[in-house]
């Protein structure tokens, strides 16, 4: 049980929505009008600092970690130099809205309106975007559902972890400062290069000193409301967070209560930057645990403190509610921030890592079922069976965390794109399922591409099924194909047609990023930068790691692609045409044909003839992908993982020759389709271990769901810790369980209010159940359900 305290604080955590902030789009336009004229870094650094500066302060009751991101406890923020103008279009049906909700006042409205938009108007970075985006991309880029990244030219980037281990907790930003000083005055602006390190420089100095002046007017709010604190318990605590919040971020930390408020300011300025996804909190169990093991030793804490600690930044990372334009929220559902956080796996010397905290933080997530942070564990052979253990007793709980992975395929996959086996062995996962290390500069989220639609645009000369564009290359009449090898073709002409385009709308966008949104506190956070005095908006990380490219629906396309090989070319029961006739009409009137078109193979039931199919769709994807170099010459990487963009991807799809009927989910990651793996969680788990796993350094996804009678004994949870490491000794990278039943889902539909804390995963990530669209829950719910292992 978490104390009184957590427990007060989550109920009313549960009981806030979330509500539109713009103190930092007000703080950012001031700045930026006073500031025009200087280098872009300079004046981004300069509004951090006002923000930093000018930001309400607010302490709630009983907090023991301190600071918001605005003024109220669950806090959205507007971004108008990133986009202004869907807010514009939106803002009026916030309230209203089926996915992601937000609260927003009429007075905040006018403000915006009148007071920051028409500053932003043309300065944007949706406006640039758009502005210089090729028409040929753009039909198949913006807002289609078919090729998607709305996420890199309406937000920002996110997608980094903070260097704990090397940069913050040994310097501070004091430290950083005086580094930054230091490299400042060794340079003369006689060149082109020391002017723009001159001006990343001066920038340093302006966002360590912004971080600071914000923790220090946390430290004196908490002195003032010790001053008038009736309780003397809670007098005490303020004290000392006015003492600790006087010290740290701008020293390093000394103490376990001190470093975890030294992680959530690290955070908070983050989100201040730049209000974006996936900033991750990295291998907390092992960069907290020496202040942990310290303050243990000495006796200044205990596990029941260290573990409300814990829970209390569980909450806060909570509290932040990341603000996305409703196509945006189709493919991030449920006010997910991403901020990922990994346990366990191996010390950078191949040594086991599991320690006290990896439990704390199993057990912290299991108390207060907060949807953030996105838990992860690295498994490996020598991973304690007792932590493996702990890992399946909170699958058991059912709220989706945590998700489990392979430590040695996380490796490879990062030793493939050019770390050290050093640093390959210190990885942590970013945003869903990202293999990524804290010294990365890399968009591990670029663009998400629709595989169904190749499907669709080589079986109709190139054209949407559900509204007759032109969308995919000019292909021949179906009746003109002879052979599966000519229809595979087509297919892989049509998937290589939008790779293209993914990439070339990543390098626009990557382009414009480095133009107008440097990324100066973020810099301060990532090893390399300060050495090289580069922004990481261009190249400034130690390991600059190309985009990546995640392909949506593998399922779908390789079951479709079955299909068409075993009914039309092999048994010749139906031809092209045929099947054609059987999709325009979303199979109403082809019933038999559809009867049979399920009977056939289906990926993630063991079958080789369709698994078959699904590994040269995806070995073909990571070939096409990797014969691109992105904006700085770095080869793209291949993905297949998954948020809720499979359900967007499928809305605007016809029916598919697998059966699947027009406008209905597709697949995420390399999880079969819903309902189609009919036979056993081990055949779903081998069908996707046949996948190169190691090969799609993005990242691969595999969700299964259990009812929770699978899990009610020990032997129970001993039988899925073997199916764990009988899958990952297959190859495999990832799995995630939703252990619930469709009648607990139901009664969540039916009465929210009685569910608010239930959590269920979505893909990726877990989230709020009832904060999910309809459309969502309904796709969650129609999943294969497995009642036996």
């Amino acid at each position: 049980m978490s104390t009184q305290r957590v427990q007060d604080l989550k109920k009313l955590y549960l009981q806030t929505k979330p509500r539109i902030s713009i103190k930092r789009a007000l703080a950012f336009t001031e700045s930026h009008k006073n500031t025009e004229g200087q280098s872009m870094i300079l004046q981004r650094a300069e509004a951090f600092k006002h923000v930093c500066s000018t930001l309400p302060v607010t302490i709630f009751d009983n907090e023991l970690i301190v600071g918001c991101i605005g003024e109220f406890k669950k806090t959205g923020l507007v971004c108008p130099e990133y986009s202004w103008k869907w807010v514009e279009q939106e803002m009026d049906s916030f309230a209203n809205r089926i996915q992601d909700p937000y609260i927003i006042d009429e007075e905040t409205k006018i403000i915006l309106r009148k007071g920051v938009f028409p500053y932003w108007k043309g300065k944007s970075l949706e406006e640039a975007f758009l502005a210089r985006i090729h028409k040929d991309t753009a039909k198949l880029l913006i807002d289609t559902g078919i090729v998607d990244n709305d996420s890199k030219w309406r937000n920002a980037v996110g997608e980094i972890t903070p260097d704990y281990q090397d940069v913050i907790f040994k310097k501070g930003f004091a430290g950083l400062k005086e580094q930054a000083l230091t490299l400042l005055e060794n340079l003369q602006p006689v060149t082109a290069e020391a002017l723009e390190k001159i001006d990343f420089y001066r920038a340093a100095l302006l966002v360590c000193e912004g971080i600071v002046t914000l923790a220090h007017r946390y430290a004196e709010k908490a002195r003032q409301l010790a001053e008038t604190e009736g309780d003397a318990v809670r007098r005490q605590e303020l004290l000392e967070i006015a003492r600790i919040c006087r010290k740290v971020p701008q020293h390093p930390p000394e103490t376990f209560h001190e470093a975890i408020q030294t992680v959530w300011f690290t955070q908070l300025g983050s989100i201040l930057s730049e209000n974006s996804l996936a900033l991750n909190l990295g291998r907390f169990d092992q960069y907290m645990y020496p202040y942990y093991e310290q303050d243990i030793s000495k006796g200044t804490l205990t596990d029941e403190k260290a573990l409300e600690f814990i829970e209390c930044l569980w909450l806060k990372l909570s509290e932040w509610v990341w603000v996305i334009s409703s196509n945006t929220a189709k493919f991030f559902a449920g006010y997910n921030a991403f901020q990922n956080l990994t346990l366990g796996g191996r010390k950078r010397d191949g040594r086991d890592a599991t320690n006290q905290l990896s439990y704390l933080c199993l057990k912290a997530t299991e108390n207060v079922r907060t949807h953030q942070p996105g838990l992860s564990v690295r498994i490996h052979p020598d991973s304690p069976e007792e932590f493996l253990l702990a890992v399946c007793r909170l699958i058991r709980t059912g709220t989706g965390f945590p998700a489990v992975h392979n430590d040695r395929v996380g490796s490879e996959m990062l030793l493939a794109v050019g770390l050290s086996p050093e640093d390959a062995r210190d990885w942590s996962n970013c945003g869903c399922v990202v293999p990524h290390f804290r010294k990365n500069g890399e968009w591990t989220s670029a663009v998400n591409i629709n595989l169904a639609s190749a499907v669709e645009y080589a079986l109709n000369k190139g054209r949407s099924r559900m509204t007759g564009m032109e969308m995919g290359l000019e292909e021949k009449e179906p009746a003109e194909f002879t052979t599966y090898e000519e229809v595979e073709e087509a297919f892989f002409r049509q998937l290589a047609h939008l790779i293209k385009h993914a990439v070339i709308g990543t390098v626009t966008a990557q382009q414009i990023h480095w133009e107008m949104v440097p990324r100066p506190y973020l810099s301060m956070l990532v090893d390399g930068c300060m050495e090289k005095g580069k922004d990481l908006s261009r190249g400034g990380a130690k390991y600059n790691v190309g985009p990546v490219l995640t392909g949506i629906g593998v399922a779908d396309a390789a079951n479709s692609l079955a299909v068409i090989k075993k009914l039309v070319f092999e048994e010749k029961r139906y031809s092209l045409q045929e099947l054609g006739a059987a999709l325009e009409a979303n199979w109403e009137g082809h019933e038999e044909m559809r009867r049979r078109v399920m009977e056939c193979p289906k990926y993630g039931n063991d079958d080789d003839y369709v698994d078959a199919i699904a590994l040269e769709i995806t070995d073909f994807y990571h070939r096409e992908v990797r014969s691109y170099g992105d904006y700085f010459g770095v080869p793209f990487n291949s993905a297949f993982m998954g948020i809720s963009n499979y359900i967007p991807a499928g809305s605007v799809i016809g029916a598919t020759p697998d059966g699947r009927k027009a406008g209905s989910p597709l697949t995420e990651g390399v999880s079969p389709h819903a309902g189609t793996d009919r036979t056993s969680p081990t055949a779903a788990m081998r069908s996707a271990a046949k996948i190169n796993h190691n090969a799609h350094s993005g990242g691969t996804l595999l969700n299964l769901k259990f009812t929770p009678e699978m899990l009610q004994s020990e032997r129970d949870l001993k039988n899925l810790a073997s199916l764990i490491r009988g899958y990952f000794a297959l190859g495999a990278f990832h799995v995630q369980f939703n252990v619930i039943s469709t009648e607990t889902l139901r009664k969540a539909q039916e009465q929210p209010e009685d569910y608010k804390d239930l959590l269920v995963r979505v893909a990726g990530y877990s989230t709020q159940f009832v904060n999910l669209s309809r459309e969502a829950q309904e796709a969650i719910i129609a999943r294969t359900t497995y009642e036996t292992l």
